[in-house]
C-alpha cells in the first residue's frame, strides 16, 4: 500500500471513529415520555418536573446524556391524540400526570410500562388490579383513599369555626373526584356541617360558583385539585379574597401564593418516588411487580396574612401542627 493511500484510510478511520461513538451512544440513550394535561407552561407542573428529573440525576441518569426525558403538554381536549403521537415514539418508560392522561393512555399500550402520579382510587377506576399487586403496565403513586378527603373538611373547620355550610369545587371528568366529594358529605354530619358539591369544567364556571357563594354567610370552600383549578388557580385565590370565602386546598401552592389553608400531598416528592420506579424499571423491573404506593406523608400550610385578610383568628392548635406558616 502506498503511503498517501495508508494515511487516507487512518485519516479517515480516525474521522470516523466520534461518529460512531455518538451514534453507539444515542443509540444506547433510553427515552422516558411524560405527559401531562396542562397547557405549556405551568410553572407549578414544572417545578414537579424539574424534581423528577434532578431525582433521576442522582440515581445515574442524565438526560441528554444517558437519557432522554420528553415532556409533552396537552390540554384535555387534545391527550388522546398527544398519546398517541407519544406512544408512536416506543418510550422505555412513559410518566402519566394525573387521571387524566393516564386513562387516554391505559387502551393505547398494554405493553410500554407507565407510571402514574397523582391519581386517586386507581383500583375502583380500572386502571390497575390492586395495589399490591397492579398486574399489567400500570404502577403508581395515589392522592390517598377517598376517607382522607374527610380531613380537609376537619382542617376548614378548624381555621373557620363559623363555617356551617361548605361548597366542594371539583373537575367531573376525573371521575375519581366525585368519590371525593361522596367522602367529604360522608364526614360532614360528624362535624355538624353541610356539604353540597360544585362541577365546574373551566375558569368561566369557576368564577360563576364562586361569585353565587360569596352572598351566603357561613360559607366555606373546598378546592379538589385539577387541570382547571390548578391553572386557574391566581383566579380563585382573588375571588376567595374579595368574597372573603374561606377555602381549603391540597396543593401547597395556593397557599405561598395567597390562599388560607392547603393539606395534602408534596406532588414535588411523589415525583422524586416516580423517579424512583422509573429507574427500577429501566434497570429491568417490571410495573407489574412493582406495587402501587399511597402517600404517608401530608403537609398543612397556613397563610396568616390571608387569614387576617378574612378577620379569622387560626387557633394555636392548627398553628401547632402545620409544616409551614406563611406571614
Amino acid at each position: 500500500m502506498k503511503r498517501r493511500d495508508f494515511i487516507t484510510l487512518v485519516g479517515g478511520a480516525i474521522a470516523t471513529l466520534p461518529l460512531t461513538a455518538l451514534a453507539q451512544q444515542i443509540q444506547d440513550m433510553r427515552r422516558v415520555s411524560i405527559l401531562t394535561a396542562f397547557a405549556e407552561p405551568e410553572p407549578e407542573v414544572q417545578r414537579w418536573l424539574a424534581a423528577f428529573a434532578q431525582e433521576l440525576r442522582d440515581l445515574g441518569w442524565i438526560d441528554g446524556g444517558n437519557i432522554q426525558i420528553d415532556t409533552n403538554w396537552a390540554t384535555a381536549d387534545r391527550l388522546n391524540r398527544a398519546a398517541g403521537e407519544l406512544i408512536d415514539r416506543k418510550p422505555d418508560v412513559i410518566v402519566a400526570n394525573g387521571p387524566l392522561t393516564l386513562a387516554a393512555m391505559r387502551p393505547m399500550t398494554s405493553t410500554i410500562p407507565i407510571v402514574f402520579t397523582g391519581v386517586a382510587d386507581p383500583v375502583g377506576t380500572g386502571f390497575v388490579a390492586s395495589l399490591a399487586r397492579p398486574g399489567g403496565n400500570i404502577t403508581g403513586f395515589t392522592l390517598g383513599e377517598f376517607a382522607m378527603s374527610g380531613k380537609l373538611l376537619g382542617v376548614l373547620k378548624q381555621g373557620a369555626p363559623q363555617v356551617s355550610r361548605v361548597t366542594v369545587i371539583y373537575y367531573p371528568l376525573q371521575v375519581p373526584q366525585v368519590g371525593r366529594l361522596g367522602a367529604i358529605q360522608t364526614a360532614a354530619p360528624a362535624l355538624g356541617l353541610q356539604v353540597s358539591g360544585a362541577s365546574v369544567s373551566n375558569a368561566d364556571e369557576i368564577t360563576h360558583v364562586i361569585e353565587s357563594l360569596g352572598t351566603e354567610p357561613e360559607r366555606g370552600v373546598i378546592v379538589l385539585p385539577s387541570v382547571v383549578t390548578i391553572a386557574s388557580r391566581d383566579r380563585i385565590i382573588a375571588l376567595m379574597a374579595r368574597y372573603r370565602l374561606p377555602a381549603v386546598y391540597e396543593f401547597p401552592v395556593f397557599v405561598r401564593e395567597g390562599g388560607l389553608i392547603s393539606y395534602g400531598i408534596d406532588s414535588a416528592a411523589q415525583y422524586r418516588q416516580a423517579a424512583s420506579y422509573v429507574d427500577r424499571i429501566l434497570k429491568g423491573a417490571k410495573p407489574a411487580e412493582l406495587p402501587v404506593q399511597e402517600p404517608t406523608k401530608f403537609t398543612l400550610f397556613v397563610n396568616l396574612k390571608t387569614a387576617r385578610t378574612l378577620g379569622l383568628t387560626v387557633p394555636p392548635s392548627l398553628l401547632a401542627t402545620a409544616d409551614e406558616v406563611i406571614e
